[in-house]
């Protein structure tokens, strides 16, 4: 419509309209200055103000000085509290101790009450290892097997033996309870038995001699009498000889029953001492030998428990 009409009225209105359109955008303009400016003079204490609330906050949750509540809960309630868990758990505590005093007194302090799962002994031997191996020539090379065998036969002195009961040969030492008598009595097994496996004649053992002694003894089970005549044999895959101390490796009946640590505290196993009697055709070579406890009722063979009632070990002597 301005297109077709040219002239000078036309020309000023535009101006006018130019103008208004100027005139009107300045006061947008600065009013989005003057927001702009308000939003910036009022920011920051906007955080401020946050950053205090959150302060507050958490002083007042420690403790709030308005309510007198400690960490949101009053004096009355932390005490409700207290009480109750003081009364439970101290149920709680009366009630154990007095099951274990219920249970306690089913049980013997001497005896286990259940001790059908073993029923025979394993069988150990001195020194404690599965390969015994060294050169005679070399005293380093068997002084730790000799300590051991040492170390095991001292509580076995004929000294400290001499204090012990002489016991019936091949009765069973049965005691009956005596309130006033509570220790057991023990049987005596000197160590001079062991003749030249005893340390006494030899303090070496045999093991300089390319003849070591290994001695056996079966581990101790409360309440065992072992039917018959038990007795150590060990066997070996080559023609090797042995001798057995005491003779035949006998282990007497008077030896059992076993009472326990609590009422035969000073009680020692009977021991079988066996001499490897090692010639030159059997040097350097690789001995396996195998003992068992025979003559008795004592089992000495499980699949599941090879160490019942046997014992395997390796010898090696060289030179």
């Amino acid at each position: 419509m301005h297109a077709r009409t040219r002239g000078p009225l036309q020309d000023v209105s535009v101006c006018v309209r130019v103008r208004v359109r100027v005139v009107c955008c300045r006061p947008t303009v600065s009013l989005i200055s003057s927001d702009r400016a308000t939003m910036t003079s009022h920011g920051p204490v906007q955080k401020e103000d946050v950053k205090e609330d959150r302060e507050e906050r958490w002083t007042d949750f420690i403790y709030n000085s308005r309510t007198g509540e400690f960490c949101g809960r009053t004096g009355r309630s932390w005490g409700l509290i207290l009480l109750f868990y003081s009364v439970f758990y101290g149920f709680l505590t009366g009630m154990f101790s007095l099951t274990m005093f219920v249970m306690l007194q089913t049980l013997d302090p001497d005896v286990p009450r259940h001790q059908n799962l073993v029923k025979s002994p394993g069988l150990v031997i001195r020194p404690h290892v599965v390969e015994i191996s060294y050169n005679r020539s070399e005293p380093s090379d068997y002084l730790k097997y000799v300590e051991q065998l040492h170390e095991l036969l001292q509580k076995y002195n004929d000294s400290v033996q001499e204090k012990n009961d002489l016991c019936l040969v091949g009765e069973y030492t049965e005691q009956e309870e005596v309130k006033e008598q509570r220790e057991k009595k023990v049987c005596q097994f000197k160590r001079s038995v062991l003749s030249q496996c005893s340390g006494l004649m030899d303090p070496f053992y045999g093991y300089g001699d390319g003849t070591p002694c290994v001695i056996v003894k079966m581990n101790r089970i409360i309440g065992l009498k072992p039917k018959g005549d038990p007795f150590i044999n060990c066997t070996a895959k080559t023609s090797l000889r042995m001798q057995y101390y005491p003779a035949e490796g006998r282990i007497d009946r008077m030896f059992f029953p076993y009472y326990g640590k609590n009422t035969h505290s000073d009680y020692v196993q009977p021991l079988v001492a066996v001499k490897l009697l090692i010639n030159k055709s059997n040097n350097n070579d690789y001995q396996t030998i195998v003992c068992t406890v025979e003559g008795s009722d004592l089992r000495n063979h499980d699949e599941r428990d090879k160490s019942l009632g046997r014992v395997t070990f390796r010898v090696r002597v060289t030179q």
